[in-house]
Order: C-alpha cells, then sequence, then structure tokens
C-alpha cells in the first residue's frame, strides 16, 4: 500500500467507526471529518517514516568539548498507543560529549520524530537516549520526560491534575551521583529571560 491509497482506507475505517458510534458520517457536519481525521492521523504518526540515525548523522562534528550539553523544555506531542489519545509536555536532553556532539536543532528534531509515533512515555524516552548513544557514543546520556496524558484526564480514572515523568539515564548520569545532581538542577532552573 502506498502513501496515496492509505489515506483513502483511514477515511472508509474513519466513517465506519462514526456509523458504529450510532453517528451519519453523511451528515453535513460530517462529511470531511474522515478526510481530516486521516491527514491527521498521517501527520500524527509520520516519525515512523523518519529515521533518528540519519537525523542525528546530518550533523555530528568532532570537538573535543566535554562538559554536559542540555537542552531544555523541548515541547511535544504524543498520541498513547493504548487509547489513541493524545499525552504532552516536555522533554529534557543532556549528554557528555566524548570527541563528537550533534547540532543542537537536531535533538528537538529527534524529540518531535519519536513522539509522532504511536507510543508510551517510558519508550518515547528510552528510545531518545538510546538514539543519541547510538550515533554520538557518548560519556552518558540524560533524559527526562514530563507530561500529561488525557487517556487518565478524560476516561478511566478522570485525574486532571496527575503527571508523568519518566527518566533514563546512561553512563555518567547513572554511574556519577554529582553529574546526575547537576543535571537535576538545570533542569528545574527557571528558563533565562532574554528580553
Amino acid at each position: 500500500m502506498n502513501g496515496d491509497e492509505a489515506p483513502d482506507r483511514i477515511e472508509e475505517l474513519i466513517a465506519s467507526m462514526l456509523s458504529q458510534l450510532g453517528e451519519d458520517p453523511k451528515r453535513e457536519g460530517l462529511l470531511k471529518t474522515p478526510g481530516r481525521v486521516a491527514r491527521s492521523m498521517r501527520f500524527l504518526t509520520s516519525g515512523y517514516a523518519q529515521d533518528p540515525i540519519e537525523i542525528l548523522n546530518n550533523a555530528v562534528f568532532e570537538e573535543s568539548y566535554d562538559e554536559m550539553v542540555l537542552v531544555k523544555d523541548i515541547g511535544f506531542y504524543s498520541l498513547c498507543e493504548h487509547h489513541l489519545l493524545p499525552f504532552f509536555g516536555r522533554v529534557h536532553v543532556a549528554y557528555i560529549p566524548d570527541g563528537r556532539i550533534v547540532g543542537l536543532s537536531k535533538l528537538p528534531r529527534m524529540v518531535g520524530m519519536f513522539s509522532r509515533r504511536l507510543q508510551v512515555q517510558e519508550r518515547l524516552t528510552t528510545d531518545i537516549a538510546g538514539a543519541l548513544e547510538t550515533v554520538l557514543r557518548p560519556k552518558g546520556v540524560a533524559v527526562v520526560a514530563e507530561s500529561i496524558h488525557l487517556c487518565m484526564m478524560m476516561r478511566g480514572v478522570e485525574q486532571q491534575n496527575a503527571f508523568a515523568i519518566t527518566s533514563s539515564l546512561r553512563g555518567e548520569f547513572a554511574d556519577d551521583p554529582k553529574t546526575r545532581a547537576e543535571f537535576m538542577e538545570l533542569i528545574r532552573h527557571p528558563k533565562p529571560s532574554f528580553a
């Protein structure tokens, strides 16, 4: 099935789902909904068509810098693979180079790519850390994700104030308490104001 055929099949499935829910997919307000949902789902899952190694490898540079590199508060939106409902929040990504660095913009790009797949937050966190570890072979990698899940807010336990935090700490971030503490302090520190 190629990309041109796939949205048509998704449209059929959405129209069928609307019928199963007791709606009339032919009524005016829903006529274009199957097409909109198909396009939306293609965008929200576009990360499957991207390769994290390729994203990072296009901007890896030899550099002797050996202190922590941190990009924090990277916003993301994803779909929970259990209910297909959104979860969203922010991710903090750090690494300690070992002779190789990556362009800073590639870190948010990688977070976006992994978040545009059906996900669980735990795997999203480890996927990001694993890709960085594979490409850069750094001394350490740290990823912390914080998010709210609409599957917990809108259904089930209906908790409006609960949020989830996951982490993946590797290398020096796992082995050295001082490095881990520095990372944790930096992600708690408020963003600077440049205005």
